[in-house]
């Protein structure tokens, strides 16, 4: 049997973009050292989930200047993956040799859907290649004011050292048709990526393990409140740090 030494990296999202590669390649160089060959990050890891979304309470008015603000600074800093910031990521995977798999706001550049953002799912080899690159088919509830519809190209496992790797981000794990055609496509292991790690997420982690017959890597972000502190305070107050 065939031993594959894993890393799930539950760490402090960055502030921007450029701090979020720096922090990426060092979190990868560390747990390659500690012997990972697969390294996972969580949903949109890269800038980071717009939780304001979901805690101020002015996020889906029309034509809102503070609101317009806050999602121009997350389209700067998202990645897009066919330029510089999607080959960084490629490089970090390439450099400590490991099968790097990434959550990620993607920005379309250009052609059909020039600007749209997407909640991506990136699959990199240990030579730095990108073997899968994976959509959030429906954004859910709020994220639909900020992200694209995805489609089912990268719904499917590719082959990598550690195994055949597949991913769902968040609500597809209650997809039955996503889930299955993921199962069909030979999944040893699937990562589960999600923006936070409630009970409900790690029973549908769970579950997936048992309905697919794979192992499962739930990852999820890691955010830090001050005491006494509200989730709606903690998120205007790093909205003022990113200022």
């Amino acid at each position: 049997m065939t031993t594959t030494h894993v890393a799930v990296v539950q760490a402090r999202v960055s502030p921007d973009l450029a701090a979020g590669m720096a922090h990426t390649q060092a979190l990868t160089r560390e747990a390659a050292q500690a012997g990972a060959t697969l390294v996972v990050f969580p949903e949109t890891w890269l800038p980071g989930y717009p939780a304001w979304l979901d805690v101020c309470r002015d996020a889906g008015l029309w034509d809102h200047p503070p609101v317009k603000q806050v999602f121009a600074r997350m389209a700067a800093e998202s990645v897009v993956v066919s330029g510089e910031s999607g080959r960084a990521l490629g490089r970090i995977a390439a450099e400590s040799a490991v099968t790097l798999v990434m959550g990620v706001i993607e920005r379309l550049e250009g052609g059909p859907g020039r600007s749209t953002l997407y909640n991506s799912l990136l699959i990199f080899s240990p030579d730095g290649s990108l073997l899968n690159h994976h959509r959030k088919l429906m954004p859910t509830y709020t994220e639909r004011m900020v992200w694209g519809a995805g489609d089912a190209a990268g719904l499917q496992a590719v082959d990598t050292p550690a195994g055949r790797i597949g991913g769902l981000i968040c609500w597809e794990h209650w997809m039955p048709l996503a889930r299955q055609a993921l199962h069909d496509s030979g999944e040893d292991i699937h990562v589960a990526a999600w923006p936070t790690g409630h009970e409900m997420h790690q029973v549908a982690s769970r579950q997936y393990a048992f309905e697919g017959r794979c192992f499962v890597l739930a990852a999820v972000s890691y955010t830090h409140l001050r005491a006494h502190e509200t989730k709606a305070k903690l998120v205007c107050r790093l909205l003022l740090e990113k200022k």
